[in-house]
């Protein structure tokens, strides 16, 4: 008699489950290379001293410790007050910085001990912590929806006012989309196309192309996610929901040619722009990430577009190069005994400290960053294998180059693991490192002229515009962990899925009076550094301007913001315990997960346009893999449930009035739809006002001669158009 053998249980705290993990994928050779180019001469030009002595000479080394470059002459500035004052100034303004930031320190304290004996107390706080100890988003999302019901901001979901939104174009769109929409169908249906008519499904063109932007009045301002736990306005929902449906329909409409469609696609593309996560530095608190990261992986709403720096860089580059079934498996507590960073003793950093300036190995860091890389991956070949655009922000090392963003469009052939190492080069921790790029052979040589790059971080931590310009990115996810920056994000008046609960949500955190403080503090220490950066007395430690790690912009459109415990301050260059990065997965999910529904309102859209492009290219280089996968593997039949489910599910609007229908829809309009579908359409009738008006406007955006045509100067002239 045999017995069947059981499947070996997952055990997320076993390495053994960890895919590679015992996998070595850097080569020895890449690693001499590496080397000898980190301790290759710095370029200096061929010139001989004077006639009678050589090119090639003996040069005496440098005992001791390199010493910090100092300001030269043309950056000190001369003159008898600016001497005398330099020295006392500083001091008088660094004392009073002091004061400012203890100062608020007992805000926040008070602001703290506010909520918790005013604002959290009896079932409102039994709900919050069963609302923070869920682990999945399904379950998150029922307590949440108990807590919003509970506070009553379930009622604030049903009306349309609110002052951060305009709600009556969004109620007009929405009318008209719907009206446009099943009027496009019933022709489809119907087979009523004539060569004479105007089909309905070009006017739906013309809306979307009107309504389909970043940001359409207001839809995606955080403020309308940032009054309740889960959701937002239910006509916020509808448009979003409404717009979708019509995507699909153009899509899947026969008798657009495929030509038209890409043209439409990219317009819509163009206009709406793309999504990035931003992943900060912050050390050892980077390790948060990985829980955002899982939370937005398991709900299927993980950006094609990551960018990371410092410790941020370590994580995006494991995203990046791992595809959606292998990080499902490494984002476990597991992964914790492949993060040996910290390996080494006391003694070791101190002396290593004193001969070069740097705590930790860089060849040591290079070989433990590149299993996280997958060995010797390029941004080209990371790109094709998971479809996921990597970004790793670089800074030189001399102070007047620009900064760059490595990707797979400005540095194809760059070695991942390498620009990682440079991004995370923080002084004092990591000596600045050489970028590796690899030649058609397979073996790497040095980058840029063997240059040297040190810790994004210190310049732009978050490279929104640098996104922008290269992937038209207008929507960022920022996951912001820095230590620094944590303690001073504060949002008086809530943020995205995190409502203010006091006086129902028309209060302020810890009252006025505090968040007026609270407020005052944080911009009179950002003034203050301001004015000793601009006046150049900032002194410059281990011969590096830190002020911009200070004052550059750290959020996006959402940031995620886990909550630190006092102890990660302890462990900030320590290796985690299985345990510990446990608890950080739990965190980062748990920070992630009221974000969700606005990153998924948000990709809704992005996804189908993206969707549309894919589809309608007729040639040229295909889109991203991972979008090829995810469009295989979906039903066809999921435009169509999705336009039943609208039309069966959601309220019918009440529409304005026929006196107010008048002032945007033309008279042909107001007529019931019998009578309007029995009579035949002929080219002298003309939709609504609205639909002209966005036809036109769509036109001068993109610079469609077609719809100015002479024929139609006279109607367009004659209209009493409406702007939306």
């Amino acid at each position: 008699m045999t017995t069947e053998k059981k499947p070996p249980v997952y055990d997320p705290y076993d390495p053994a489950c960890l895919p590679d993990y015992d996998r070595d994928f850097i080569k020895p050779d890449e690693l001499d290379r590496f080397e000898r180019a980190l301790n290759a001469p710095e370029a200096s030009p061929l010139i001989a001293i004077n006639d009678w002595r050589p090119i090639r000479q003996k040069v005496r080394k440098q005992r001791g410790r390199r010493k910090t470059p100092k300001r030269s002459t043309d950056e000190t500035r001369e003159g008898v007050v600016y001497s005398i004052l330099k020295w006392p100034f500083l001091l008088i303004v660094f004392a009073w910085i002091i004061v400012l930031s203890f100062g608020y320190v007992l805000v926040r304290v008070y602001i703290l001990l506010y909520e918790q004996w005013v604002t959290w107390r009896g079932k409102r706080e039994r709900l919050r912590r069963e609302l923070r100890a869920q682990t999945n988003y399904p379950d998150w999302l029922k307590a949440a929806q108990a807590l919003d019901n509970h506070l009553g901001t379930e009622e604030w979901k049903k009306t349309d006012e609110y002052a951060y939104y305009d709600h009556l174009t969004i109620n007009k769109v929405v009318s008209q989309l719907k009206q446009v929409r099943k009027e496009a169908e019933r022709e489809i249906e119907d087979g009523r196309i004539g060569s004479s008519e105007i089909p309905a499904i070009e006017d739906l063109r013309a809306l979307l192309e009107a309504c389909v932007k970043n940001n359409f009045a207001g839809v995606e301002n955080p403020r309308v996610y940032s009054e309740t736990y889960s959701g937002t306005k239910e006509l916020v929902q509808e448009y979003i929901d409404e717009v979708h449906a019509c995507v699909q329909l153009v899509l899947n409409n026969k008798q657009i040619d495929q030509d038209t469609k890409y043209q439409f696609f990219k317009h819509l593309d163009t206009n709406f722009g793309r999504t990035a996560l931003c992943l900060s530095g912050g050390a050892t608190f980077a390790y948060y990430h990985f829980g955002v990261v899982k939370a937005l992986l398991d709900n299927d709403v993980l950006p094609e577009i990551i960018t990371g720096t410092s410790g941020g860089a370590l994580v995006a580059g494991l995203v990046a190069t791992r595809t959606d079934e292998e990080l499902k498996l490494l984002l476990v507590p597991a992964l914790a005994h492949r993060i040996r960073a910290c390996h080494e003793g006391l003694a070791t950093w101190a002396n290593r400290w004193w001969r070069t300036g740097a705590r930790f190995d860089t060849l040591d860091w290079a070989r433990q960053c590149a299993w996280f890389c997958r060995g010797s991956t390029t941004f080209r070949e990371a790109y094709e294998r998971t479809g996921r655009i990597l970004n790793v922000s670089c800074v030189p090392s001399d102070p007047h180059s620009p900064t760059i963003l490595a990707n797979y469009l400005t540095s194809p052939d760059c070695v991942i693991w390498s620009a990682v190492l440079a991004s995370a080069a923080v002084p004092g921790i990591l000596n600045p490192v050489v970028l590796m790029s690899k030649k058609r052979d397979g073996t790497l040589a040095p980058y840029s002229f063997g240059h040297k790059w040190k810790d994004g971080s210190l310049r732009t931590d978050i490279p929104i515009k640098a996104l922008n310009l290269h992937f038209n990115v207008h929507f960022t996810i920022v996951s912001q962990v820095n230590p620094h920056i944590n303690l001073f994000f504060f949002s008086s008046r809530g943020t995205v899925g995190g409502p203010v609960t006091h006086r129902k949500g028309r209060g302020w955190r810890g009252g006025f009076l505090g968040s007026a403080i609270e407020q005052y503090i944080k911009l009179d220490l950002n003034k203050w550094l301001r004015v000793l950066r601009h006046l150049e007395l900032l002194p410059r430690p281990m011969g590096q301007d830190w002020s911009e790690i200070w004052l550059q912009k750290f959020s996006g459109t959402v940031t995620i913001w886990p909550k630190s415990i006092p102890s990660d301050f302890i462990h900030i260059l320590s290796d985690p315990t299985p345990e510990r990065l446990a608890r950080m997965l739990h965190v980062g999910q748990q920070s992630a997960f009221s974000k969700i529904q606005f990153i998924q309102n948000r990709l809704k859209i992005e996804g189908a346009i993206m969707n549309g492009l894919q589809k309608s290219r007729t040639g040229g280089r295909a889109l991203s893999p991972i979008l090829s996968r995810r469009l295989n593997n979906r039903e066809n039949e999921q435009a169509d449930a999705l336009i039943e489910r609208l039309d069966e599910n959601l309220p019918e609007r009440d529409g304005p009035s026929d006196q107010d229908e008048s002032r945007f829809l033309d008279s042909s309009d107001g007529m019931s739809q019998s009578a309007s579908s029995s009579r035949p359409r002929t080219p002298s009738t003309r939709r609504g006002s609205v639909i002209e008006e966005m036809r036109r406007q769509a036109a001068v955006f993109f610079d469609d001669a077609g719809y100015y045509r002479n024929d139609d100067a006279d109607d367009y002239r004659d209209e009493d158009a409406v702007v939306i």
